[in-house]
């Protein structure tokens, strides 16, 4: 099986001016601009509440303090919007998805970081010159003063975490010793705690400024422990999601079936991924993120995982009756988010997967849905042919490039579709007006996004599946 194969369709039928959907894909964008004009607008009144405390500068040491309890504040301020945007808030994920919202906390980690080692240094700076000491000399005094230490200990964590973050550390590293490295990052939140409340004025009590920060703590940790811990918890205790069977689909890849209680009232849809545990002996520790390869019904659920790694290969020797607890469901790949009719999905390998579900449940017109499907060789075409069988019934188009992968921009095909004469534009001709799915890996989906680019194409309707941590 070689080449492009397509199935028959039927002519687009003509969208309406303004749809209900495009109306609604407003909504949600502006729903996106409105929370992030809150994170900024935040930051602003942390340092708007400390200035309306009265500052006085009468030398450089009072500028350099008044400078470093300003880095502090919007580095903290920061640090707790990072929180919000991980702590998988339902508000947050329905209206930019978790790939971007964890982007958004990716983007943020260095700028706090910065801050927060300025607001130590131009602190201590400031405190040397007040006191006519030197800067070792002022570190050591601070040192010694309540609650310091764990300040000192914050830093120290954040470093760690920042510093694993990189991407050229990252990829040496496992995800589960990443992972836990990361959670690092609550404790450097908590250890700041105690000084900030106790060193200085600036949260003293009766201060509006007290109230403010005492209130983004709770925002931001609480909705760390709500939605991270209590409601996954009692999702998984109501629904009782068991391992019902494992189906081997190709050389390195299964399908797992699950099988539960009341799953519809999780609401999800085709093209959402949870994050999933499964309570086997050597799979309980490790949560995965994996897409719905099939919509759910009421009492069962469908994923499919390609053996990449120890823990995916131990996943697909799971037994029958396996419990399984999840988060989720997350992500915008989906129906409900798009505002345009006239659909493009793009996706490669085991990207395949989100894409198959989120078809499955597509409401959209005959013609109006082209899909291509990229696999190196046979053996990759994993859920190719139930794609192609949606497409075939509901008059969509489908297309499979299998083989190497062509040379320069056009990777994202396979280098005998690129001989034939095969462009993005004789594949995706109305590509720039689509609302427009990818799915696969970041190499290759970022070659898509830059053939999109090249046409103009509107940002705001990409949908892009990220495997990346």
């Amino acid at each position: 099986m070689t080449g492009l194969l397509t199935a028959p369709t039927a002519t687009a039928s003509a969208a309406p001016a303004v749809s209900s959907r495009l109306r609604r894909h407003r909504r949600r964008h502006a729903r996106a601009d409105l929370l992030t004009i809150v994170a900024w607008a935040s930051t602003a009144l942390a340092v708007s509440l400390f200035l309306a405390d009265g500052v006085t500068i009468t030398g450089l040491g009072d500028a350099l303090t008044a400078g470093g309890i300003i880095a502090g504040l919007v580095g903290s301020n920061l640090v707790l919007i990072m929180l919000v945007l991980a702590a998988r808030i339902p508000l947050i994920d329905r209206t930019i998805g978790h790939d971007r919202a964890i982007a958004g906390h990716r983007r943020l980690g260095k700028p706090a970081f910065y801050l927060l080692l300025g607001h130590g240094a131009l602190l201590t700076a400031g405190y040397a010159y007040n006191d006519r000491v030197n800067v070792a000399a002022e570190t050591a005094s601070l040192f010694s003063s309540p609650d310091m230490p764990l300040a000192y200990l914050s830093i120290a964590l954040f470093v760690a975490v920042i510093v694993t973050s990189l991407i050229a550390v990252r990829r040496r590293l496992r995800y589960e010793v990443w992972h836990l490295i990361h959670l690092l990052s609550y404790g450097a939140v908590i250890a700041a705690l105690p000084h900030q409340f106790s060193q200085g004025q600036v949260f003293a009590e009766g201060t509006a400024q007290r109230v403010y920060w005492i209130a983004l703590y709770v925002v931001a940790l609480g909705s760390i422990v709500t939605f991270r811990f209590v409601e996954p918890l009692v999702q998984s205790l109501r629904h009782r999601v068991v391992v019902d069977r494992v189906e081997r689909i190709g050389a390195d890849a299964v399908s797992i079936h699950l099988r539960g209680r009341g799953l519809s009232r999780l609401k999800a849809e085709g093209g959402q991924f949870f994050q999933w545990r499964f309570w086997s002996r050597r799979t309980w520790w490790h949560a995965h993120p994996i897409s719905l390869s099939s919509a759910p019904t009421d009492h069962s659920a469908r994923i499919t995982i390609r053996e990449l790694g120890d823990g995916t290969r131990r996943l697909a020797q799971l037994v029958p009756g396996t419990p399984v607890s999840f988060e989720g469901p997350y992500g915008v790949f989906t129906d409900s988010a798009r505002g345009r009719d006239e659909i493009v999905v793009v996706t490669a390998g085991i990207g395949m997967t989100p894409a198959r579900a989120l078809l499955e449940r597509l409401e959209a017109a005959p013609g109006a849905v082209t899909v291509l499907v990229r696999a190196s060789d046979a053996t990759s075409t994993y859920l190719w042919q139930e794609i192609h069988e949606i497409c075939r019934q509901r008059g969509w188009r489908s297309y499979l490039s299998i083989g190497r992968r062509a040379d320069g921009a056009a990777g994202w095909l396979s280098q005998e579709d690129r001989d034939r004469g095969v462009t993005f534009d004789s594949v995706f001709p109305r590509a720039a007006a689509a609302e427009t799915y990818i799915c696969g890996s970041d190499a290759w989906a970022d070659l898509v996004e830059a053939e999109l680019e090249q046409r103009s194409a509107d940002p705001r309707h990409i949908h892009r599946e990220r495997f990346d941590w």
